[in-house]
């Protein structure tokens, strides 16, 4: 029997796998698809935007260097590794870019940074353009190195659980773990069979993505366009187009899109003449926007699209579901070896499901903005306004990026709840290297030491640091929990209460 069984070996449940394992528990990976190749996750379909709060989990896990070079040249420019010494300690430098809102392109030289806060340069400082398939490899090769045991070909298709165990079964075996986390996808079987509640809003539009042999490509213009009719947009890739179609979400899934009907939209759609010759590849989405009540009933858990869908209006999913294993793995494997606190998996929920509120939220919004008529021409106007301003585009930055998430955790300082900020010691050590094996870290920056003492006994689950900052911002010390976010916080004058009543609340006694 497995410690945990995890269905769907997507992105999410590959780095769930991996923090998972890297904790040391056994895991089972089930996977419906029997081979990991699809066009889908490959470039140009599969193409997708990590942005900066997921590039920093996977700093913190030292794959950064991995996960660029698998992205190759759409990654972007970028220190070579995750130790790079050449960043400058007091300026972190504007993002490379920012994404849309709405189709509303965002200029990145109009983002404040100063005005996010506690943020400091450091080597995950900005989003990778990557692909599906390179992250799922990059995932697949770690989850395997921890001890990860991934089937292919398996099909979930019934879940039990009991007070001490869960067993999930697929073509008549049976495969019985203690825990049990669905991340398969937004039409997560494990969701269905285990009762989870899963409410929202239902479609405004059928979306479209697709490989096509355009005849005359030079009639659509590349990048978003709204129209009097919907919404198209023409990637860089040859053929590469999407198209919205403000028809209730009726086509969606209804039946095949055939070449004729897809000529259709696009041509109503674009306000063009331009003809298909063929479409190779082709898949309709919808904006229903649901989100399940809870994250965890007894024993199964969700994380990912399985406990959340929305319109990929700004390509948030992948970046909502890696936040989710981040925030989950750690506090799961705690539980599996015995040493959580009381209540520790309860907070998955409490934290993560007004995440991903706040993001269904923003789709809403998004769609609002870009329906064809008068009242979403109207908004758009102004939203378009807003985002033309530097605290628009400030702010705007701080959701996509994941920089403004903070966790109510308590406590006084304003850093606490936030995702720590690279600190650099000066022996060149950073922050983030650190958590590379998934312990919790307690940085210690008095110059008597004086918390060494909170980590006594903790040592599985909690590394003591200690040392100066080269750029403190004014921090005596920070108790940093395995997924990056700050615990405790002080000024330079430290009281160790704080900190060990943190501890004790994170890590146990």
């Amino acid at each position: 029997m497995h410690d945990v069984v995890i269905v769907g070996g997507g992105p999410v449940g590959l780095f769930l796998a991996g923090e998972l394992g890297l904790a040391g528990c056994s895991v089972l990976v089930l996977e419906r698809e029997p081979t990991p190749g699809s066009p889908w996750r490959a470039d140009p379909l599969g193409m997708r935007g990590l942005s900066a709060g997921s590039v920093e989990a996977f700093y913190r896990r030292g794959m950064l260097p991995a996960l660029r070079a698998a992205s190759g040249p759409k990654g972007g420019p970028g220190p070579d590794t995750d130790t790079d010494t050449d960043l400058d300690l007091d300026e972190p430098s504007p993002p490379r870019a920012v994404g849309h809102f709405a189709g509303i392109v965002l200029d990145p030289a109009r983002v404040d940074l100063t005005a996010l806060p506690f943020r400091l340069p450091g080597p995950a400082g900005d989003g990778v353009m990557t692909c599906l398939e390179a992250v799922e490899a990059l995932l697949s090769e770690r989850a395997a190195l921890l001890g990860v045991e991934i089937r292919r070909g398996v099909t979930v298709t019934g879940v039990e659980q009991d007070d001490e165990h869960v067993v999930a079964r697929a073509g008549g075996q049976a495969y019985p773990a203690r825990w049990l986390v669905g991340c398969d996808g937004g039409r997560s079987t494990v969701r269905g069979l285990a009762g989870f509640e899963f409410t929202g809003s239902g479609p405004q539009f059928t979306g479209y993505v697709m490989l096509a042999d355009v005849a005359e490509p030079e009639l659509l213009r590349p990048g978003f366009h709204h129209t009097p009719h919907g919404m198209y947009l023409r990637m860089p890739a040859e053929g590469h187009l999407g198209m919205m179609d403000f028809d209730g979400g009726a086509f969606d899934r209804s039946r095949p899109p055939a070449t004729g009907h897809l000529q259709s939209v696009l041509r109503r759609v674009s306000g063009t003449d331009v003809t298909l010759n063929g479409v190779s590849l082709v898949s309709t989405y919808t904006d229903r926007a649901m989100q399940t009540t809870a994250y965890r009933i007894g024993r199964v858990l969700l994380a990912g699209d399985a406990a959340h869908i929305h319109s990929p209006l700004g390509g948030q999913g992948l970046n909502l579901g890696i936040g989710d294993a981040m925030n989950l793995g750690w506090k799961l494997a705690a539980t599996v070896h015995g040493h959580a606190p009381d209540g520790l998996l309860d907070t998955y929920t409490r934290e993560r499901h007004p995440v991903g509120a706040d993001v269904l939220d923003r789709s809403r919004a998004q769609v609002a903005a870009m329906r064809p008529d008068e009242h979403g021409r109207a908004l758009r106007g102004m939203l378009g306004d807003l985002l033309a301003t530097r605290d628009g585009t400030t702010h705007m930055f701080g959701k996509l990026s994941g920089a403004s998430i903070r966790y109510d955790l308590g406590g006084d300082h304003p850093l606490t709840g936030r995702s720590a900020p690279d600190l650099r010691l000066d022996d060149g050590t950073r922050l983030g290297e650190l958590l590379r094996d998934g312990r919790g870290v307690l940085l210690d920056l008095s110059p008597d030491r004086r918390l060494r003492g909170t980590a006594t006994g903790r040592a599985s689950r909690l590394r003591y640091a200690a040392g100066t900052a080269r750029n403190d911002l004014g921090l005596g010390a920070v108790l940093v929990r395995p997924d990056g976010f700050v615990a405790c916080a002080g000024g330079l004058d430290v009281d160790p209460r704080p900190f060990e009543r943190a501890a004790e609340r994170w890590f146990g006694r």
